[in-house]
């Protein structure tokens, strides 16, 4: 929610941007790296799965705290049937082969879209990564999959309408619907990063981007290193941040 963007580092308007301490990622390009290489598709998704471990381990040392990632949209289920339950099965597999070092190195994984339309054993092990992991704190990791902005907020609203017809609320605000969305208690992202060189922002975080930093990359995901992420949070905590106010 906005009111907890100040939390992790977001300054008073007017002043210099604080280093990004909640980074979100459009993790971008993994079937071209993969294309332009001659090879299918789904070792691109492969190899980007293991760039996701690089970076996980590498984000607390760089300061930052909470990592949101767009792993699959809403809008990825046109693709082709192979590709689709590849990719299901590369989460599968990252859950079962990560669950023992991310409770153990203190990451807390948490997934965020809708969850009713993905296979039963995927949803029981994102539900019971989810609850291992609860209590820990040294980075908060969330993983976007089956997830839209705009089917976020639909959710989100029909969650508000029933809270209001219960009584529950009277006169809606902006921070009651923010309780209402998957990322609820969730702290707003500084800063958004998008590989592989397209500038369109995909639906991802429509209400929660709304006052964050953006950065464009011309990197492909599977090349994307820490090293990258590092000269970005860089670069980007030189950003004037005015929020209107000037």
């Amino acid at each position: 929610m906005a009111a907890e963007a100040a939390t992790v580092g977001v300054p008073v308007a007017g002043g210099t941007m604080a280093r990004p301490r909640h980074v979100a990622i459009i993790m971008d390009g993994n079937g071209r790296w993969a294309t332009e290489r001659g090879w299918p598709r789904l070792v691109g998704h492969r190899r980007g799965a293991e760039r996701v471990k690089e970076l996980v381990r590498a984000a607390p040392d760089l300061g930052v705290n909470w990592l949101t990632l767009y792993a699959f949209s809403t809008e990825n289920w046109k693709r082709s049937t192979e590709e689709v339950l590849g990719l299901m099965g590369i989460f599968a597999r990252y859950i079962r082969r990560e669950a023992d070092a991310m409770a153990a190195e203190g990451v807390r994984l948490r997934f965020i879209g809708g969850r009713a339309r993905l296979d039963d054993k995927l949803q029981s092990l994102m539900a019971g990564i989810e609850a291992r992991t609860a209590g820990n704190t040294r980075l908060n990791l969330t993983v976007a999959i089956n997830y839209g902005g705009r089917d976020e907020l639909a959710r989100a609203a029909a969650r508000l309408a029933a809270r209001i017809t219960s009584g529950e609320i009277t006169q809606p605000t902006e921070a009651d619907l923010a309780d209402c969305l998957d990322t609820a208690g969730h702290p707003d992202p500084d800063l958004v990063i998008r590989t592989s060189g397209e500038t369109r922002t995909s639906n991802f975080l429509p209400f929660q981007a709304a006052y964050s930093e953006y950065e464009f990359t011309p990197v492909l995901w599977p090349d994307f290193s820490p090293a990258h992420l590092a000269e970005i949070l860089e670069r980007t905590s030189q950003r004037q941040r005015r929020f209107g106010a000037a």
